[in-house]
């Protein structure tokens, strides 16, 4: 039994460790160490470790057990930006802002039915149907801002745009100053990067030569999209830190919560779904392990007062995202 608590001890101070390093996303860029990034996508695992090897020492009335529940306080916050719980997520402000990667649209009219029936003031878009023959048209929607692959949909007047991400890759972000009965807010639409991934890259084999060349070139795959990232936030910056008005910004940043993407693209700004949402945060869920890649943040001044991930939407391979605030 020595044996066995002595591996199991050395394992969770390993989860420990581990857990530790990903919070240096905020301050270690990929490009600098990538292996920081990849502990945030196994965030969900190295957690769920950790809690089962606490409860295994508190059943077992090991003193130990007080240090790791000590430890799991510093984890707190990068566990409520994936599940949270408010009991005061159910009020309305007076703007109403849905985030939706559409995944091309494939589905017009069923796109079209959601986004009417929800009634939104600000629609973000992501992966717009390019190619597609029906092009989404909202009657309500006078202002419309749009890229290759994001679009911004207001009911109120643009006073300015534009587009942030100027490579020539397939990340995009826009910008719209918008008025807002006399209040003018930045609203920031942004599509980070993808990866590129498909379900046959992630699935294990019998041979282990192939599992071996799987691991590599998925290694490679994520460190080049998390290095894209970093040049992509850099151009998206300048246009969060010298904004004149509050900014709300969202979309998918195709990065997961505690990443370097998240923590720099929402430095000074209110997760939403932290501030008012609860349950799961997951909006992505093509595989069978659903993730958290699209958000809303606010500045301070810009008070989130609902938010909720709309699951019986399966018009794309991510759910909408919803969100009211008040505006002062």
């Amino acid at each position: 039994m020595r044996i066995i608590r002595f591996i199991f001890t050395l394992l969770h101070l390993v989860v420990f460790f581990a857990l530790s390093a990903m919070l240096l996303n905020s301050m270690v860029s990929p490009k600098v160490f990538k292996w920081l990034n990849f502990l945030s996508l196994a965030f969900p695992i190295l957690i769920t470790v950790y809690v089962m090897l606490t409860i295994i020492w508190i059943l077992n009335f090991k003193k130990r057990a007080i240090v790791f529940l000590l430890g799991l306080l510093m984890f707190f916050n990068p566990i409520r930006r994936w599940i949270n719980y408010n009991d005061n997520s159910h009020q309305k402000g007076n703007l109403k802002v849905i985030t939706y990667n559409v995944h091309s649209a494939p589905r017009i009219p069923a796109l079209k039915a959601f986004l009417e029936s929800e009634n939104p003031d600000i629609i973000f878009l992501q992966e717009k149907a390019v190619n597609s023959k029906n092009k989404l048209e909202l009657s309500a929607f006078k202002y419309i801002v749009e890229s290759t692959i994001v679009e911004i949909y207001s009911k109120f007047p643009v006073k300015n745009s534009g587009e942030l991400v100027k490579d020539k890759n397939n990340g995009h972000a826009l910008f719209a100053d918008i008025d807002i009965n006399g209040t003018t807010i930045r609203f920031i639409n942004i599509y980070l990067e993808p990866f590129y991934l498909h379900k046959e890259m992630l699935l294990p084999t019998r041979d282990q030569k192939v599992n071996e060349e799987k691991a590599k070139k998925l290694e490679a795959r994520l460190a080049e999209s998390f290095r894209l990232h970093e040049d992509q936030i850099a151009d998206i910056l300048p246009a969060i830190k010298n904004s004149p008005y509050p900014i709300i910004l969202g979309g998918d940043f195709n990065s997961v919560p505690n990443s370097y993407e998240y923590y720099h693209l929402g430095e000074n700004l209110i997760d939403a779904f932290m501030e008012v949402g609860s349950g799961s945060g997951t909006s992505f869920h093509d595989y069978k392990m659903p993730i958290r890649i699209d958000y809303l943040f606010s500045s301070p001044s810009i008070k989130a007062t609902h938010y909720r991930v709309k699951r019986d939407i399966e018009i794309s391979d991510h759910f909408p995202v919803i969100s009211h605030f008040k505006i002062k």
